[in-house]
């Protein structure tokens, strides 16, 4: 794929240069603090994307995209207003902050609002790769995006249709200010390229799909390796059955076991903590996962997906060990969050940073088969039956039955159904095969026991 040096002059990529967000975050604090605000915080953003697909070989959209947009948030002791627009004029930001502040003496106070704690805020932002332009033409990336499709159709002439296959660029740049003296931002990229098949045998069809994203196009999944992984994925559905109803072990294949690990994050985050609306309330300090499960936070990585060296509140963040040996040692906090709790921030503001799961020995994806002998492969999940509260787990699923180890055709219209409790308890082992797609990552995930609805 073309590529161009991270080294870029962004003064000639975004509407705005950084230097001109930086302005208007500044100016921003002092008509906060010529309105009565005691307090004030503002995020300013600018940025650009193109999206080009493609389907059986003919151009369906062009999409391109050029945006920006800022929000204030200012305090009046304990009470809180917001306000936002995409309006960078003078005026227009005169009046999205009069507008915060309006609001603001309106509201009621609340004890836990209020900027973080200044002795939180970063220190210094160290440079962690998160911006690498791709210099893409629209004709390049239809180019790049009708070779993927072309690979998938090549793969097995059953595949008779597609969905497309699509090709993104995205840049932006933020910067992040607060009355307290906390400056900084940053330009990051995001890039991706993806391709959904369409397979026919007899009156039957089936799909699948194939994707990879990542900071710089030199670390995507090349075109062709996307394209055709989506027509073997697609061609390995053909002839998937029903199963009997069956409790049996079940492996998340790497790509849908990451969700596992979203919901374990979900439910030790500060909102669903000080609601009392999660199945792991006070659960600091106690057993989760088996013993040989270790969760960790890993804010820094360098071209990370999820990477920051602050939050949305300008909290320096750090590398944590979340579970250690099966025990949860720590929980996701927001300044506001952790104050609800009578705990600090840990600098989640806005979300994860890069969470990652292992139990010491990863093993290779044959070898988890072999592991599991028999029972269900699940590739695609559908629907959202999970309950926040109980950790009840029900979900649509597709996949492929396994017997001595060994794949013997595949699966759809089933459920599968446990509790996260004791399906994070049954963690009977973690593959090697991880895929970077989010915020959190994982190899394959086998859980020792399940409940599979069939037909």
């Amino acid at each position: 794929m073309k590529n161009t040096s991270s080294i870029v002059n962004t003064n000639t990529r975004f509407s705005n240069t950084f230097s001109t967000l930086e302005q208007i975050t500044r100016d921003i604090l002092e008509h906060a603090k010529r309105g009565g605000a005691s307090a004030c915080e503002t995020h300013v953003s600018d940025g650009f994307g193109q999206t080009v697909t493609v389907r059986k070989n003919e151009v369906e959209t062009i999409e391109y995209n050029r945006d920006k947009g800022l929000s204030v948030t200012v305090y009046i002791g304990k009470k809180r207003g917001n306000a936002s627009t995409s309006d960078f004029s003078p005026q227009a930001i005169s009046d999205t902050v009069a507008a915060a502040i309006s609001i603001a003496r309106h509201t009621a106070e609340d004890d836990c609002s209020g900027l973080a704690d200044a002795a939180l805020l970063a220190q210094s932002t160290p440079d962690l790769d998160l911006y690498h332009p791709w210099i893409l033409t629209v004709e390049e990336a239809i180019e790049l995006a009708r070779q993927c499709e072309q690979v998938a159709f090549e793969v097995d002439r059953r595949i008779t249709n597609s969905e497309g296959a699509s090709v993104s660029t995205d840049e932006s740049q933020f910067v992040y200010a607060n009355s307290l003296g906390f400056i900084g931002g940053h330009p990051y990229s995001r890039h991706s390229a993806s391709c959904v098949a369409i397979a026919e045998q007899g009156d039957l069809k089936q799909r699948d799909y194939w994707y990879s994203v990542s900071r710089d196009v030199h670390d995507l999944e090349s075109i062709d390796k996307i394209g055709r992984k989506a027509g073997e994925r697609t061609v390995a559905r053909l002839g998937a059955r029903q199963i009997a109803t069956c409790e049996v072990p079940v492996l998340f294949e790497a790509p849908v076991a990451a969700s596992l690990i979203g919901h374990f994050a979900s439910a030790v985050s500060g909102g669903s903590l000080y609601r009392k609306s999660s199945f792991l309330l006070d659960s600091m300090g106690q057993q989760v996962f088996p013993d040989t499960i270790n969760i960790h936070e890993l804010p820094h990585l360098p071209k990370g997906l999820a990477s920051d060296t602050f939050d949305d509140e300008g909290v320096a963040t750090a590398a944590r060990h979340i579970v250690e040996n099966g025990v949860v040692q720590g929980y996701f906090l927001s300044s506001y969050s952790a104050r609800k709790l009578g705990m600090q921030t840990t600098g989640n503001a806005g979300g994860v940073h890069n969470l990652t799961i292992d139990n010491g020995n990863p093993v290779d994806f044959d070898d988890l088969l072999k592991q599991m002998d028999k029972g269900l492969l699940v590739t695609e999940l559908m629907g959202h039956g999970i309950n926040a509260v109980t950790g009840d787990y029900s979900r649509g699923a597709s996949g492929y039955w396994i017997e001595n180890g060994e794949v013997c055709y595949p699966v759809e219209e089933i459920t599968i159904a446990g509790n996260l409790k004791s399906m994070f308890l049954g963690i009977a082992a973690i593959g090697s095969d991880v895929i970077v797609r989010g915020s959190k990552q994982s190899g394959s995930i086998l859980i020792d026991r399940m409940t599979i609805a069939g037909g």
